[in-house]
């Protein structure tokens, strides 16, 4: 699958080698961290990995492996790539230096993934794909790194929550790529909030203003499901919409700084400029946690506006901007201990150390439960009704519950795709497969 979001390919290349490289000799000063101390249990492995969804976020993410492992003191053998496109697949192959015979494509190509002897493996897909494969991935043995969101909709959150607990019966590690959790400053600043520097957190704000990263136009020669694949960021049914896509990271903060998920969403958004797919431009949304702790999270996709992405949160006695500046009282904690200051590498070196000391690393519930956020964020916008977290995990008498996007991961498989609206949600209508 392809999946562009990462402005350049920046999977193994030379100059990503040499820059993490630099990068991991900073950190290695910054936290006091000797090489000796990083190498992992059983030095010198060869690892054994897999990719499905062989666009630049999946390639980077490889590289992001590979770099934690060489901190670690091992070795990675690629021994499948798989896409949906066969051009994808063949170019993965010859930037990442791997035998083109373990390249794989096509909608099933996943399933070669989970044949394969990889005993780790990325997925990096649009996030409609990522429930069907993350249970295939479970169910064949494999320690998992999932691309965050890793849902769409509210039946496949809670399908990836009951795949997340298999892997932990198995003794599977399985990983969210959100990696604010593995960042020196938010380490820091979480371990300082929950020693009481700002008291009680009471609200705040979390956003992610930016620009349209990417659209596709569709071509004439494109079926209805290449089309959708290809320009899957702007379509809600492949990604979720961008409050999914990228505001999932500062809603991931905002349910760990406050230490619980949220109770209900109340937003607004609206499509005014996007010129292919369905999404919104924007969104605004009160997110109620509880206890009269809101926070406003807000998010916007529209080239030449304001640009800022960042979290803030206000407690009783003090102030937090994040994983940076934190003012409040003195308190006393231990500083983190990272192998790498880039938390896209730290992720991958959690991943590694956990499998391999016996003591796998499972983030899946986080990760859902920040998914569900930013779905339910969505609904509230979409149909401009309140929209509870209860109706999207246990109230089975919600219009939300059952709400599963179309097209689906198996429809793409099956070659049934229905070729969706191009046009918006409009709030104060009866909801619809786009809430």
């Amino acid at each position: 699958m392809n999946n562009e979001t990462t402005p350049e390919v920046t999977s193994i290349s030379r100059r990503k080698f040499l820059r993490d490289t630099a990068y991991t000799a900073a950190g290695i000063g910054a936290f006091g961290i000797l090489s000796s101390k990083a190498q992992s249990p059983q030095s010198g492995k060869t690892l054994k990995v897999a990719v499905v969804g062989c666009g630049q976020r999946g390639l980077a993410a490889l590289g992001d492996f590979q770099e934690a492992a060489r901190i670690l003191g091992h070795n990675v053998e690629v021994v499948a790539l798989c896409d949906v496109f066969e051009d994808r697949a063949k170019q993965s192959a010859e930037k990442s230096r791997v035998d083109p015979s373990r390249s794989h494509w096509g909608f099933d190509s996943y399933k070669k993934a989970a044949a394969s002897d990889a005993e780790f493996v990325i997925m990096a897909t649009p996030p409609n794909f990522r429930p069907v494969h993350f249970d295939a991935m479970v169910k064949a043995g494999k320690h998992s790194f999932v691309e965050k969101p890793v849902a769409v909709d509210p039946v496949g959150a809670r399908a990836m929550l009951a795949s997340g607990e298999l892997a932990k019966q198995k003794g599977l590690a399985a990983i969210v790529g959100t990696q604010r959790r593995y960042d020196a400053g938010y380490l820091r600043n979480k371990a300082k909030i929950d020693a009481g520097a700002i008291g009680p957190i009471l609200g705040g704000t979390v956003s992610w203003n930016h620009r349209v990263p990417w659209i596709k136009e569709r071509q004439a020669n494109w079926s209805d499901a290449e089309y959708l694949v290809r320009n899957w960021l702007n379509f809600t049914e492949l990604s979720g919409d961008h409050v999914a896509e990228q505001l999932i990271h500062n809603l991931d903060v905002a349910n760990w700084f406050i230490g619980r998920t949220p109770q209900a969403f109340l937003g607004y958004g609206s499509r005014i400029r996007r010129v292919t797919g369905n999404q919104f431009d924007f969104f605004s949304c009160d997110v109620d946690y509880g206890d009269g702790v809101h926070i406003h999270s807000m998010c916007r996709q529209i080239n030449g506006t304001y640009m800022n992405i960042g979290e803030f949160f206000r407690g009783a006695e003090g102030q937090c901007n994040g994983g940076g500046k934190l003012t409040g009282k003195e308190v006393a904690i231990e500083e983190p201990k990272l192998e790498s200051p880039i938390s896209g590498v730290q992720e991958h070196v959690e991943l590694i150390k956990g499998v391999l000391a016996g003591k796998p690393l499972n983030t899946i519930k986080e990760g859902t439960e920040a998914t569900l956020a930013s779905i339910g964020m969505r609904i509230s916008a979409y149909t401009g009704q309140l929209v509870r977290w209860t109706d999207m995990t246990v109230n089975t008498k919600s219009p939300f519950y059952a709400l599963q996007l179309s097209p689906t991961a198996l429809d793409f498989e099956h070659d049934t795709v229905v070729m969706p609206s191009e046009a918006p949600a409009l709030p104060g209508e009866p909801w619809h497969k786009k809430a």
